[in-house]
C-alpha cells in the first residue's frame, strides 16, 4: 500500500501509545485555568472545560484532582501559551499552539522541527488569517433531536451542528463559547467535551508521497510536550 500508508499506520499506534502525553497536556490546561480563574470549576469556566476533556481522554480523577491541588502550590510552573506560524513542505501552512515555561527552549525545538522538515517558522499573523477560530461541544446522540436542538440554540450562537453515529458536535464562532455553554448547562445537557480550534478557510490536495512529507512534521511537533495543538492546511 505504499511508504505513505505505512507511515500513517505507524503514526495511529504512536498515537495509541502517547496517552501520557495527552495527560500532560491537559494537566498544563488544568494548571493555566486554576492559575487564571481558582480552582472552584462552577467559577471558571476554562477549569470546567479543562476537567470535561480529561473525563473524555479517560483522564483518572485521582490524576485530575492532583493537578488542580498543585496548579494552586508555589511549585508550580508558569505557563505561558504561545503561537507559532509558519509553512511545511509544500506550502502547507501550519499554526502552532503551545504552553510552555521556557519560550526560548520552545522556539528553538519548533524552529528545528520546520527546518528539519523542509518547512519555515513565520512571524506572528503568517499564517493565522487561513485559519477560522470556532468553539465547540460534543455531546451525546442519545435524546436529542437535531434539528430542534439547532433551533433551539441558534439564538446562542451556535452556527453548524454535525451527527454521527453517537454524538452530536456544535460548532459556534469562538467568542461565542460562554453563550453556547449557558445554553446547554440551562437545559441539562451533559457536555462529553468541548473547546477551540482552528479551521482551514482553504485546504491543499496533496499526493500520498506527499501527505507523509507534511505528516512527518505534525508528528515532530505533537510529540514535544510544549505544543497543545496542530493545525495546517493540508486536506
Amino acid at each position: 500500500m505504499g511508504r505513505a500508508f505505512e507511515f500513517r499506520k505507524a503514526r495511529k499506534f504512536k498515537r495509541w501509545s502517547a496517552m501520557s502525553k495527552v495527560f500532560t497536556k491537559i494537566g498544563k490546561e488544568i494548571a493555566i485555568a486554576v492559575k487564571e480563574g481558582g480552582v472552584v470549576p462552577e467559577n471558571n469556566t476554562r477549569l470546567r472545560v479543562a476537567i470535561q476533556n480529561a473525563r473524555a481522554a479517560n483522564m483518572p480523577k485521582d490524576n485530575v484532582e492532583r493537578a488542580i491541588k498543585k496548579a494552586s502550590s508555589k511549585d508550580q510552573a508558569d505557563y505561558k501559551e504561545v503561537n507559532y506560524e509558519g509553512y511545511g513542505p509544500h506550502g502547507i501552512a501550519f499554526l502552532v499552539e503551545t504552553a510552555t515555561d521556557n519560550t526560548t527552549r520552545t522556539v528553538a525545538n519548533v524552529r528545528s522541527y520546520f527546518n528539519k522538515c523542509n518547512g519555515s517558522l513565520g512571524t506572528s499573523g503568517s499564517v493565522e488569517f487561513l485559519f477560522d477560530r470556532k468553539c465547540h461541544f460534543k455531546i451525546d446522540k442519545n435524546g436529542h433531536d437535531a434539528e430542534e436542538l439547532e433551533f433551539d440554540l441558534i439564538d446562542h450562537g451556535v452556527e453548524e451542528l454535525f451527527v454521527d453515529e453517537e454524538f452530536i458536535m456544535i460548532y459556534g464562532e469562538f467568542q461565542e463559547f460562554g453563550n453556547i455553554q449557558k445554553a446547554l448547562d440551562e437545559r441539562n445537557i451533559e457536555v462529553i467535551e468541548s473547546g477551540y480550534e482552528r479551521i482551514p478557510l482553504n485546504t491543499t490536495e496533496l499526493t500520498e508521497e506527499q501527505q507523509a512529507d507534511v505528516e512527518k512534521l505534525i508528528e515532530r511537533l505533537e510529540e514535544d510536550d510544549d505544543v497543545q495543538n496542530v493545525y495546517h492546511t493540508m486536506a
